[in-house]
């Protein structure tokens, strides 16, 4: 059975790009009927925040990328790590290093100097255990081949040796006992019974290293899978400065899920030329052969677009608790909403932009009027109004088309052109120069008693 894992480190808020990662393995293992882990690596336990391992499990559940069976938790399985490495001891495929800090610090600074790409070979590879010094913790370092070369499969990068001479007797156990990065994701990936392994291209390197743990203890090599990076518009990799950058912040700026979830898939996949595609059709159709080399470019046009297309085939119900989530059903505000809800999503982008657009239908709504607002009323905008609101208080049917019927001829006569005497009601009920629908809607759904009150606030 296929099972693939995401496992990010609880060191800072959850990357959109790991999420795009995250989604790959989700995907993969939903279209092989396979499973999809979730392991939290933290054993570096310096960087290690609490609130980082909750922002993580709040992101995959708020953007639907829900894991198969109980989180793995890294640092819970050191004991287990420990035992292999004392297992590799044994065989001899393992090695106590008492090279010191310094010394390798000291080291590396000489092969700077002298021009040299520091290779450190440790001087303790072969020794005899009767020699070793007894005041001082060892590290423990792998065995490295010392001929031949180190061969990778990757599904996107193809098949590459690199000679042995390029790899090191890395550590897999620091002297304080507790594991390495390169050495725990090994023997959890093997615990887990990880087949694929589908991770950032800036792991590549990693997996020819990790390759060594595998051979050395016989256990079977998974199909790697190295995604290329998301990059901004400036062609750096995607980070805060070009926008938003975690998970939560497109949340918070008002994407949908499913919108989120559409545009990603399409960063480094593709399905032909469809731009839309469905969870259904992306579990049917998701395989890693069709995952480019080149990296992808973020466009938050795009994502917009995507995003425009999710909200239309929302309820106005959906969009309005999605909004509004504190809100009990059956209040005035929310029938208001509901009526102008069409016109609101008909110009929205974002979430945010609903909400927005839904302040107007609070009753006694009122704001700071912005410069063009105040502008809009410096000529006559104050006079339109004074003329209109008797001749708004007289009507007894209410209507968008009743309210234009009976202004318009008022308006026409003393030679106000149309878009000077709506813009002055615009101002006045909506407290700025635009709005999502027609001003003579909004006034019907706002009902006289509002409208009135509005007007006279703003003549006053």
């Amino acid at each position: 059975m296929v099972t693939t894992r995401f496992a990010p480190s609880p060191t800072g808020n959850l990357h959109i790009g790991s999420v795009r990662t995250a989604l790959f393995c989700y995907l993969y293992a939903k279209h092989t009927k396979g499973q999809y882990k979730l392991r939290i690596e933290d054993t570096d336990f310096e960087r290690n925040k609490d609130e980082a391992v909750k922002s993580i499990i709040d992101g995959f559940d708020w953007i639907g990328i829900h894991h198969d069976g109980e989180i793995v938790y890294q640092s819970k399985q050191i004991e287990r790590h420990k035992q292999v490495a004392q297992e590799l001891l044994k065989q001899g495929k393992a090695y106590y290093c008492y090279t010191s800090p310094e010394e390798l610090k000291q080291l590396r600074e000489d092969a700077q100097k002298q021009g040299k790409v520091f290779k450190f070979k440790s001087p303790w590879r072969e020794t005899d255990p009767k020699d070793f010094p007894k005041d001082i913790q060892p590290v423990v370092r792998i065995k490295a081949p010392l001929d031949g070369g180190v061969t990778i499969y990757d599904t996107v990068q193809g098949e590459k040796t690199i000679p042995t001479d390029a790899l090191d007797d890395f550590i897999i156990l620091r002297s304080d006992g507790t594991p390495t990065y390169m050495f725990a994701v090994v023997v959890d990936d093997n615990d887990m019974s990880i087949t694929h392994v589908i991770r950032g291209t800036e792991h590549y390197n990693n997996a020819f290293r990790q390759r060594i743990v595998y051979d050395a203890m016989n256990w079977k090599v998974p199909t790697y899978c190295h995604v290329p990076v998301i990059l901004g518009r400036d062609k750096a990799k995607l980070s805060k400065r070009h926008g938003a950058a975690s998970i939560m912040d497109f949340k918070e700026l008002g994407y949908l899920p499913e919108a989120l979830r559409n545009y990603l898939l399409r960063l480094c996949w593709s399905h032909g030329d469809d731009e839309i595609i469905s969870d259904e059709q992306a579990i049917e159709w998701f395989n890693l052969e069709s995952i480019g080399k080149s990296p992808a470019m973020f466009d938050y046009d795009k994502l917009n677009s995507v995003n425009k297309h999710y909200l239309r085939l929302k309820s106005n119900e959906e969009l309005f608790t999605l909004c509004h989530p504190e809100l009990v059903s059956g209040s005035i505000y929310k029938s208001k909403c509901l009526k102008a809800m069409d016109m609101i999503k008909d110009r929205a982008i974002l979430l945010t932009d609903i909400k927005q657009a839904c302040k107007i239908y609070q009753d006694n709504f009122a704001k700071e009027l912005d410069e063009k607002a105040k502008k809009a009323l410096e000529t006559n905008g104050k006079e339109i109004l004074k003329t209109l609101l008797p001749e708004i208080e007289k009507i007894q049917n209410f209507t968008a088309d009743n309210i234009k019927e009976t202004l318009k001829p008022i308006c026409e006569s003393k030679e106000w052109k149309m878009k000077e005497w709506t813009q002055a009601l615009r101002v006045a009920i909506t407290f700025s120069t635009v709005s999502p629908g027609g001003i003579f809607e909004i006034m019907e759904i706002l009902g006289k008693e509002e409208i009135v009150k509005r007007i006279n606030d703003c003549i006053k």
